[in-house]
């Protein structure tokens, strides 16, 4: 069986890992090759940086494929965050279809942001989903799923973390059923589909002076970290500044400003920040 995976992020690299370990690639099965984000030029030096997928596959000598136009023919296509829409002539060249790795229990939660959304949503449960790729963004018959617990100091970056780790020996133990028709994939209840969207740096802003719950804030801040990061405004000597909630918990019902970050300036415990800023105040 040829298995192709299309992947990026740091998060999904155990996804790979258990592909490449699963299956055999005597005589050129198993894990043929990965299709990952191009290397961008960053940084003042503009230094060539690659997505670690493309770092994973180069260290075991796996074809890493940039353009989806190159993607060759093969027996089973599987996606974790690979951050494209995949093209339907893409899906049809692959004999059982594509596999996607969704980090929700769909049809909830569809969209680039699923993880973000349930933990900023105050959810205490989520899970993975595997479903049949089709045309329609996380749209197509699921395959199988699990639950995960969300747990209370749980941030976007630990529980992905999680969710995508455990995936990865669910996936393998789930391919040679799916491969020889033993599931019989179930559509989505579309009545039931909620959506998500691509965040971007202004959407990690929240409003300190809006008087929303400390649960809603607590939950929020543990939602954009480790990106975009929660920021709010603050105002010290007539100057509007950003500044970044980097931490902070829940004690008795009340929010905890563990660590913050003004613009411009190191990371500070929040009794630093206020020692050193005694006139300022949030705005909204």
């Amino acid at each position: 069986m040829k298995i192709i995976f299309f992947g990026t992020p740091d998060y999904v690299v155990p996804i790979a890992e258990a592909l490449r370990t699963g299956f055999s690639r005597k005589d050129a099965d198993g894990l043929r090759s990965v299709v990952t984000q191009a290397p961008k030029l960053v940084g003042r030096k503009q230094e060539r940086q690659h997505s670690p997928i493309d770092d994973w596959s180069y260290k075991y000598k796996i074809r890493a494929i940039f353009n989806l136009d190159s993607v060759p023919e093969a027996d089973l296509g599987i996606v974790a965050a690979y951050g494209k829409i995949i093209p339907q002539s893409v899906i049809d060249k692959f004999k059982y279809g594509i596999l996607n790795i969704h980090p929700s229990l769909l049809p909830r939660y569809r969209g680039a942001s699923p993880v973000q959304t349930a933990i900023a949503a105050g959810e205490t449960v989520t899970g993975v989903t595997i479903i049949k790729m089709d045309s329609e963004v996380d749209h197509g018959p699921i395959i199988s799923s699990f639950t995960e617990k969300i747990l209370p100091n749980d941030t976007t970056g630990s529980l992905r973390t999680r969710l995508f780790e455990r995936s990865a020996q669910f996936l393998v133990d789930l391919i040679p059923s799916y491969i020889n028709g033993k599931i019989t994939p179930k559509p989505q209840d579309e009545s039931q589909a909620t959506f998500t969207k691509i965040l971007n740096k202004e959407d990690g802003f929240i409003d300190l002076t809006s008087h929303q719950s400390p649960t809603t804030v607590h939950n929020f801040v543990r939602a954009m970290d480790p990106w975009p990061g929660a920021w709010t405004k603050t105002k010290i000597k007539n100057e509007e500044l950003r500044i970044k909630i980097l931490k902070a918990h829940l004690k008795d019902k009340e929010l905890i400003l563990d660590q913050v970050q003004l613009e411009g300036r190191n990371p500070v415990s929040w009794e630093q920040f206020k020692a050193g800023h005694l006139d300022h105040k949030f705005v909204g």
